[in-house]
């Protein structure tokens, strides 16, 4: 009986395409578990399925994606992966790993606490002190707590501006989530790690400021220095990542700082700057850790 491994994600995009050839040229069963139809039973012979499919059968779960959703939509599906992963299921990147890096105010202090160089960054939910904090940074990044590919981030270099935009925010009721601008040349690097190596990196150029790949951003392949490899290893071993995309960044004025790491990271862009299968060495991790 051939090892199967599940794929957990809203829809079939590029990432479960490639997970899903990746497991298959392994002699692998792969099964694509749409994350909106998940259903858990008490009692029953099946404890967690989609539409009669078995998740707790999988040897391993990879999780692509964690959708937005209303708070009780959220809580399901980590209570989901929990549960997979007391019926024995190898679940990559864990709940508890998930769980700390899906917002980015608990990643942040997390790595901070740790010793990981971040940009000043603060975190409020009221209005007066996160004007403060504009006020105090000078020049200042907005980011929503949850998100990436740079969706919703706002520069902000002035107090009237602040003002307007913090105000807009306040009527959508999100936490301000304040970091510190810091010039960076309009580039940075995304480090991709699986388990204990990095297997790619590449530097992305903006137009702006803001380097996302899905914005525009050009990619080379780049070769770390040791400080930005021993950071982004550390940086992922902090947060008991299996696999992780962790975004440095060399400030004009010579620091080097990990801006954000992502459990759930995307690889399309990184993929045009290499000749391995990204999806292959995930795949490969995941063989080795069942």
């Amino acid at each position: 009986m051939p090892t199967k491994i599940g794929i957990l994600s809203s829809q079939r995009g590029y990432h479960v395409q490639a997970l899903d050839e990746a497991i298959r040229l392994k002699g692998c069963e792969a099964v694509f578990f749409p994350i909106t139809r998940l259903a858990g039973s008490i009692g029953g012979c099946l404890k967690l399925q989609v539409r009669g499919e078995s998740l707790e059968d999988c040897h391993a779960l990879l999780v692509r994606t964690i959708p937005i959703g209303s708070l009780e939509q959220i809580i399901f599906r980590m209570d989901a992966l929990h549960c997979l992963e007391r019926l024995g299921v190898r679940v990559i990147n864990s709940a508890y790993s998930i769980e700390r890096t899906v917002d980015k105010y608990y990643t942040s202090f997390l790595l901070a606490d740790e010793g990981i160089p971040t940009p000043r960054t603060f975190i409020t939910e009221d209005f007066d002190a996160a004007l403060a904090a504009c006020r105090d940074l000078g020049d200042v990044i907005l980011k929503p707590l949850f998100g990436s590919e740079g969706k919703g981030m706002v520069r902000i270099s002035d107090e009237e501006t602040a003002y307007r935009v913090l105000r807009a925010w306040e009527l959508n009721r999100c936490i301000y989530y304040v970091q510190e601008y810091v010039p960076h040349f309009d580039r940075d690097v995304r480090a991709f790690v699986v388990g204990d190596r990095i297997v790619a990196a590449m530097q992305r150029t903006g137009n702006g400021w803001k380097t996302n790949y899905s914005r525009g951003a050009k990619v080379e392949p780049v070769k770390l220095s040791r400080e930005m490899e021993d950071l982004a290893l550390k940086a992922a071993g902090i947060l008991h990542l299996d696999y992780a995309g962790v975004d440095l960044m060399q400030a004009e004025n010579g620091g080097v700082y990990v801006i954000e790491i992502n459990g759930i990271p995307g690889w399309r862009g990184l993929q045009k700057t290499t000749n391995q299968s990204i999806a292959g060495q995930i795949v490969d991790h995941v063989l080795s850790a069942i």
